[in-house]
């Protein structure tokens, strides 16, 4: 698999997926969620509520329609909530794995990715681009590309730094 950073907006991203960094509510919020819920409009949180009515579990992935934006679909994932006391790394890494075996079961082989629980939820960002990197890198998948979206360039420059670029 491919594995590539970009500086940019994940919603913009020309992907079979893009993956949200959810809550467990599923019914959008901010951030990295607020954005895909806006540029997928309405659909995307219709499908929420129909596919997840008693929301999603941390760790877990799940999947709706992409609404307006490019991509087919979104995998929302549910990443812990650093501030909150969730420090369980494998809740993190878990978030990536399951959107891969998402990613598999839908048939999307790119794949774009935000560094989940590093914004809001505190997850201190060396390790989460860490556990991203890591952990995209050994799962197995069909998925041939793999993007890691950041929104400012300090993100994008920590993350090219850990791929080695």
């Amino acid at each position: 698999m491919d594995l590539t950073v970009v500086h940019g907006d994940i919603t913009e991203q020309v992907v079979d997926a893009v993956v949200n960094a959810a809550n467990r509510a599923m019914r959008g919020g901010g951030g990295v969620d607020g954005a895909i819920h806006a540029a997928g409009g309405p659909a995307v949180l219709e499908d929420c509520v129909r596919r997840f009515p008693d929301g999603l579990a941390t760790g877990e992935a799940g999947w709706t329609t992409a609404g307006a934006m490019a991509a087919r679909w979104v995998i929302h994932v549910v990443g812990p909530n650093f501030r909150a006391g969730e420090t369980d790394r494998g809740l993190l890494t878990s978030c990536y794995r399951r959107a891969l075996e998402v990613a598999d079961e839908l048939g999307a082989r790119t794949v774009a990715f935000p560094l989940v629980s590093a914004g809001i939820y505190g997850w201190p960002k060396d390790d989460a681009v860490a556990a991203a990197v890591e952990t995209l890198r050994t799962t197995p998948t069909e998925v041939s590309e793999a993007r890691l979206v950041a929104y400012d360039r300090a993100t994008h420059d920590v993350i090219a730094a850990a791929l080695g670029g």
